[in-house]
């Protein structure tokens, strides 16, 4: 497997003598001016406008990426002006996002806030781009949906979602007088994670869903609203943004959740149950899961129970939505595409786009191993991690092993709070009481949040 996510180096210069002649006959072809006629015909400039908007259709339809929009606007003036602005204001339209982007970790305990910086990296082309984000500065990094980034103010919990390609911003009201109302403990804040929605009060806006790890509340906004409790009593696990809802899992039970929108209808506490887990699914030792794969949602039931056999650890279902209660689908085989397992994040890659990794297969982790790969073919797991843990849970083993693998920074950006704080998840799925200053440098980081205590203005 290779360790070494994709550069380009310039080539080296051929050995041997340089021929002046030819070089000398290259020049000074380069500096001839080609007829008007020429460069008026065979200009990209004169490209029709009719062409110009089939290829912005083609960019923009099913998996195109916003990064090849944006550089094929670049080319010239007449082609921005034949095209239309990738810089939504409103976030909303799902064709201008940076959907099939993960950000990657460094490694280096260092926030990409405080760097100020993401390195992100395309699944399907291997494309990495480090991109300056001065915006980050202040703020904490609380989720991610198609790529867009949600952030939290340090000192006035305001929440903004970032292109970190236009760089639009969309701000929304702070949290802390709901906070301090509802939730009250700043640990939780700590470990808040957040979705990016479509607003079900505006069809031009979209919305912000956050919930708190083991407190019961789910709060939601928009930029034209103030912070309000959308469900009590719900501990959320796994949760999934799709088609501009959020669903997830909870912690307590076999159901499956429709977070936002909201239900309208009553009794409340059942209208936000779409579905149920199969019976035969422990809640007690099973873990459940969701994901998008293909455009379709999914739903992972990881049961490694003490004597189950390995080729039973695992069963898979599609989630038919678009009905009035959802029906489950097993489903046998994920074909080329590979899934990254979290109860914080999970994610779906082609395998035939980063043929590094297994297909049909899934990646997780389990207490004593950080990243483990499951073939649902062969019905076999294998440990992938285990020469490069850097401790034994006590002390420090061997120092960081580099270059990092593409399983290793996708396993990581499915655990957010390994994370943000740039540490590589399989490094770090522990962290030993002996790494005192690494700890030290964490509650540090983590002294800079402050929940103020007055209500701040709202607007």
């Amino acid at each position: 497997m290779g360790r070494k996510l994709p550069t380009f180096a310039p080539a080296k210069a051929a050995a041997g003598r340089k021929r002046k002649g030819a070089t000398l006959a290259i020049i000074s072809a380069c500096k001839r001016r080609a007829p008007a006629s020429a460069q008026v015909i065979g200009g990209w400039v004169s490209l029709p406008t009719d062409i110009v908007g089939l290829i912005t259709c083609r960019l923009l339809a099913g998996d195109g990426d916003v990064v090849d929009y944006i550089t094929f606007r670049a080319v010239c003036s007449g082609w921005r002006a034949c095209t239309p602005t990738p810089r939504d204001p409103t976030l909303r339209d799902p064709r201008l996002r940076p959907r099939g982007w993960v950000a990657l970790c460094d490694g280096d305990a260092v926030r990409p806030d405080d760097a100020g910086e993401i390195v992100f990296f395309h699944t399907c082309t291997g494309r990495r781009l480090r991109v300056l984000l001065p915006e980050l500065r202040g703020h904490r990094i609380v989720g991610f949906t198609d790529g867009l980034v949600i952030l939290m103010d340090k000192r006035t919990t305001e929440i903004r979602v970032l292109h970190p390609f236009t760089r639009v911003v969309v701000n929304l009201p702070p949290l802390a007088p709901l906070y301090h109302e509802v939730v009250r403990q700043k640990s939780s804040l700590l470990d808040m994670n957040a979705a990016v929605c479509s607003s079900a009060s505006s069809a031009t806006s979209i919305a912000v869903v956050v919930w708190f790890l083991y407190t019961n509340v789910v709060l939601g906004a928009d930029p034209n609203s103030d912070w309000e409790v959308l469900h009590r009593g719900l501990y959320v696990w796994s949760t999934l943004p799709f088609q501009g809802r959020l669903y997830a899992t909870s912690l307590c039970s076999r159901e499956i959740l429709q977070l936002y929108p909201p239900p309208r209808k009553e009794p409340l506490e059942n209208a936000v149950v779409v579905g149920y887990v199969p019976y035969f699914a422990d809640r007690g030792y099973c873990d459940f899961l969701l994901v998008e794969s293909g455009g379709r949602m999914l739903l992972v039931i990881r049961h490694p129970a003490p004597g189950t056999n390995e080729s039973d650890w695992f069963r898979l279902y599609e989630v038919d939505v678009n009905r009035h209660h959802c029906k489950l689908i097993s489903v046998n085989s994920l074909g080329d595409c590979t899934l990254f397992l979290s109860g914080h994040r999970c994610l779906s890659v082609s395998a035939r786009d980063l043929p590094t990794l297994s297909s049909n297969s899934m990646y997780f982790s389990l207490p004593h191993d950080p990243i483990v790969v499951h073939s649902l073919q062969t019905g076999l797991s294998e440990q992938l991690a285990e020469s490069c843990k850097i401790h034994d849970r006590k002390d420090r083993i061997r120092p960081s092993v580099r270059p990092f693998t593409i399983v290793d920074h996708l396993m990581t950006y499915c655990h957010p709070r390994e994370w943000s704080k740039g540490l590589m998840f399989h490094e770090y799925q522990h962290i030993p009481e002996s790494f005192k200053e690494l700890i030290k440098h964490i509650r540090a980081q983590d002294k800079q949040l402050k929940i103020p205590r007055v209500a701040l203005h709202s607007r």
